[in-house]
């Protein structure tokens, strides 16, 4: 109750792109959790042919959100939050449609090329329009998103009692009422022009060193998030011997959204910089990873779950609200979409070595994997907080921004 009494104190367009990210996450996670038994089992693909469908779909989103951040720059975050939305919905119609390897590559580009469009359009008109309460504003982003990540495996796992198609069918449908919504809803923005050309951004965004050092720092956010899909569940499974352990995880991490982040995100806000929480919540997210490393079990598992979603929670929101004040306003779509290239190429790194280490430590050093993900949480904070002990990273707001500034803040 009390996230939608806080949600209601926002304007309708901050209320709905809370309730799109919802939407988007349900829609995505019904379906491509579930892509690769589908192409496999149900269309008889080799693992090759698999691993490039969905190969493609994550270089289509990855490689080009630097094209979604500026075209939200230039052409208004609006118009491309809604392309991408439609976009999204014809590439997942596709994938229940289709089923030559043509019509999979056409399906997994558009449903990549989509996610480059809105992902930055979304936090770069979020921003915009929260004014001086980014953070509470991106902690309830954050919390949409969470619950959106449970409810849509969820759903896929009930769609799939009657096919893949149907589940297709149901995500290409959330995405059209997702673009009609926006289409109705969202108030177009006048589009202040940057004053250079689209490599002139980029350039200014690329030469903004302290802005790129924060982006790799942020490696160990990234990485470890990625590990609620990765390591957790594995280590769940193979603690209880049950498949769906997996999703405790989630159910655990959920709970513990809905009732702490705005609280979280509230209470830290008035004590302290911004650098500070995130390299605490860096930390955390690190030490998330101990308990199993050295206890086996489930129990260490579902707290260290709990422990990195805390994490998440005490950094995440203070790392949106700070990627805007890098730069000009003119180019905060630019700076959000370059930030996600950057930081994106560098967790699959990340995501590589711990791979590697989960190969390895099936040989007898169990714990590897898990102190591997400690050293990349605990690395990035001390790339953070040496960020902020160098005054590296923007000020951070005035807890009581005038009203002058809101209203400029949406112009």
């Amino acid at each position: 109750m009390k996230t939608w009494r806080e949600m209601k104190r926002f304007p309708l367009a901050v209320r709905l792109l809370l309730v799109n990210q919802f939407g988007v996450n349900t829609g995505f996670y019904l379906l491509i959790p579930y892509l690769a038994t589908h192409l496999t089992e149900n269309l008889g693909l080799s693992a090759a042919v698999v691993g490039i469908v969905l190969g493609v779909r994550n270089l289509s989103q990855q490689g080009l959100f630097i094209i979604g951040g500026s075209a939200s720059d230039r052409l208004g975050a609006r118009g491309v939050i809604i392309a991408g939305c439609a976009l999204r919905t014809l590439g997942f119609g596709l994938f229940a449609l289709g089923d030559g390897l043509a019509v999979l590559l056409a399906a997994s580009v558009l449903s990549g090329v989509a996610g480059a469009l809105f992902n930055p359009a979304v936090r770069a008109y979020l921003s915009q329009e929260a004014g001086e309460n980014k953070a509470e504003a991106f902690a309830l982003f954050n919390v949409f998103a969470t619950t959106g990540a449970l409810i849509g495996p969820l759903l896929g796992s009930a769609l799939l009692l009657v096919g893949f198609r149907t589940s297709a069918l149901t995500a290409a449908g959330i995405f059209a009422v997702l673009t009609v919504a926006q289409a109705l809803v969202l108030p177009a923005r006048k589009v202040e022009p940057s004053g250079s050309g689209v490599l002139g951004d980029w350039r200014e965004v690329l030469g903004n060193r302290a802005f790129l050092a924060f982006a790799l720092a942020m490696v160990g956010m990234f990485t470890l998030e990625n590990q609620l899909y990765l390591l957790l569940p594995d280590g769940a499974r193979e603690a209880t011997g049950w498949d769906g352990a997996a999703g405790i995880v989630f159910l655990v991490g959920t709970v513990a959204n809905l009732t702490l982040q705005l609280r979280i995100t509230r209470s830290l806000k008035a004590r302290g910089s911004r650098g500070r929480w995130i390299a605490l919540g860096l930390t955390v997210m690190g030490l998330a990873f101990l308990p199993s490393a050295f206890v086996p079990g489930v129990v260490p598992v579902l707290a260290g779950a709990l422990l990195l979603y805390i994490g998440v929670m005490v950094a995440q929101p203070f790392v949106m609200e700070l990627i805007p004040g890098f730069g000009r306003p003119e180019l905060t779509g630019t700076y959000f979409g370059i930030f996600y290239v950057v930081s994106g190429v560098a967790a699959a790194l990340g995501n590589t070595a711990v791979g590697w280490a989960m190969d390895t430590g099936e040989q007898g050093a169990v714990w590897l994997p898990w102190v591997c993900c400690a050293l990349f949480g605990l690395a990035s904070a001390l790339g953070v907080a040496w960020l902020h002990r160098l005054g590296a990273l923007p000020a951070s707001p005035a807890p009581d921004a005038p009203a002058a500034v809101r209203e400029r803040s949406k112009a």
